[in-house]
């Protein structure tokens, strides 16, 4: 009988023991399992199970020796069910796919197999990823471990409840405006938003879509730059996905390095936070000090990404889910109906417009990152709400005019085309957790790894998660 302790060990510590053959991936197959049962029913975040495919795979990797077995060696993984795995059911959190079994795995999946990682679920996600709120028609609603009135946040919501529950030691998910960062916030974990075709996948709908990228979530950042090492790598099917890098994500993760200026803003310029969120977000970035950094007020000029970030996120829904509007209209919810209208509605200097803005954007942000190694700022810009609001209504006396301005936080990162993360920095008065959103220059994860590992050890934040679910608080 597997030893249910393992539930608590770090992903990397697993992976040793893999290694070493204390145990089997079989073993952590029945772990889950058992986990799963006791504990899924009270936040929803693996709604699908392929428990009988996982045990499949795990023993043709047992077949070989225990060095061949890739770098996860074996470790489960969970699949966010926008991303196709073969012969599992794969949703896209809509009505319209609630059958949809592909004969096909993405890509991602398959590096990540062959990289020994071993498939058991797939993580829920609202409709087609659109807003950072997991509920769907298919599956319902996930829950936030820490208290199940609230939300997960999304559309990572299913990854981000399944590590901080117990019922994952690694997950994947994808990031187009903070679905890593947003979800790893609100539930107390990790969760990386990587460079453009740092992780490939298999192009749908247009082979240079750059606004979404897909990512790892973990529980502190080794588990998080492992699954990155697993997850990267360049491959002939996406032509915008990079090479692997002479020295590993982990290795550099572990390096020591520290970053010497740091910026810190509390809403970078373009939106209003939670005056609680932003106090535990400044502590958090202040204490880099410790390490021996100089810590300043300062960001990059983002005025444009409102604006921009819209239009451009209009113009792949419509691109990506049009046909499905013409022909499944009434299956739709009424946020993604509204973001392909947005985008159907869309004229070409709308459009040049958008695309100057961002190299704009981006120019600045490149030019910013030549005085300061790290930009820190809050993931998200307010604490874990009811699971039953659709989104962020307002924020500090500010009505939102839609769905999704509320992430501006996040999203003009996105533009920015940065590598970030969402480390977790403390809990508000409530216990809720708060996440630190840090930043790096394109391509700079190591850079960014190796910070947030420095900034994690002076925290002392590692090691809260997993967790019970908790009740609501009365």
């Amino acid at each position: 009988m597997a030893d249910q302790g393992l539930v608590k060990e770090t992903a990397c510590a697993v992976v040793e023991k893999l290694k070493a053959g204390d145990v089997t991936p079989l073993d952590l197959l029945d772990v889950l399992e058992k986990r799963i049962a006791e504990v899924d029913g009270k936040v929803n975040a693996l709604p699908t199970l392929c428990f009988d495919r996982a045990r499949t795979h795990a023993k043709a990797l047992m077949q070989k020796p225990a060095s061949e077995r890739g770098l996860l060696a074996g470790l489960p993984v969970p699949i966010k069910d926008l991303t196709a795995v073969s012969g599992v059911l794969t949703t896209q959190g809509s009505p319209i796919f609630k059958d949809n079994v592909p004969a096909k795995s993405d890509i991602l999946v398959e590096r990540l197999e062959q990289n020994g990682g071993v498939i058991y679920a797939k993580s829920n996600t609202p409709e087609f990823g659109a807003g950072a709120n997991t509920f769907n028609e298919v599956f319902g609603p996930t829950r936030n471990p820490w208290d199940t009135s609230r939300s997960a946040a999304g559309s990572s919501g299913g990854a981000a409840a399944a590590l901080a529950s117990g019922t994952a030691w690694l997950a994947h998910g994808s990031d187009m405006g903070g679905s890593l960062r947003n979800p790893a916030s609100f539930c107390g974990v990790v969760g990386l938003r990587p460079s453009i075709g740092r992780v490939a996948q298999t192009p749908k709908f247009g082979v240079d879509r750059t606004l979404g990228q897909q990512g790892p979530m973990a529980r502190n950042v080794e588990d998080l730059a492992l699954l990155l090492d697993a997850m990267s790598g360049e491959h002939p099917a996406d032509p915008l996905s990079l090479p692997v890098l002479p020295i590993s994500f982990l290795s550099a993760t572990r390096s020591g390095s520290k970053p010497k200026r740091i910026a810190y803003s509390p809403d970078l310029g373009i939106t209003p936070v939670d005056p609680e969120v932003k106090a535990l977000t400044r502590k958090a970035a202040e204490r880099f000090a410790e390490a021996g950094a100089i810590v300043e007020e300062a960001h990059p000029d983002f005025r444009e990404a409102h604006e921009c970030f819209h239009v451009l996120r209009a113009f792949d829904f419509a691109i990506s889910k049009a046909e499905l509007l013409r022909t499944k209209r009434d299956l739709l919810k009424p946020e993604v109906i509204w973001n392909i209208e947005e985008g159907l509605k869309l004229t070409v200097e709308k459009l040049e417009r958008a695309e100057a803005q961002r190299v704009a954007i981006t120019a600045r942000a490149l030019e910013f990152f030549e005085r300061y190694d790290l930009l820190l700022a809050p993931a998200t810009i307010v604490p874990p709400f009811p699971v039953e609001n659709r989104y962020v209504v307002e924020c500090d006396g500010k009505k939102f005019d839609n769905y999704v301005e509320w992430l501006g936080i996040v999203y003009a990162i996105t533009l920015a085309c940065c590598p970030a993360l969402s480390l977790p920095c403390g809990f508000t008065a409530s216990g809720l957790p708060v996440g630190l959103q840090m930043i790096a220059k394109p391509r700079a994860e190591a850079q960014l790894l190796a910070g947030a590992k420095v900034l994690e050890d002076i925290l002392g934040v590692r090691g809260t998660t997993p967790i019970d679910p908790r009740p609501p608080r009365s």
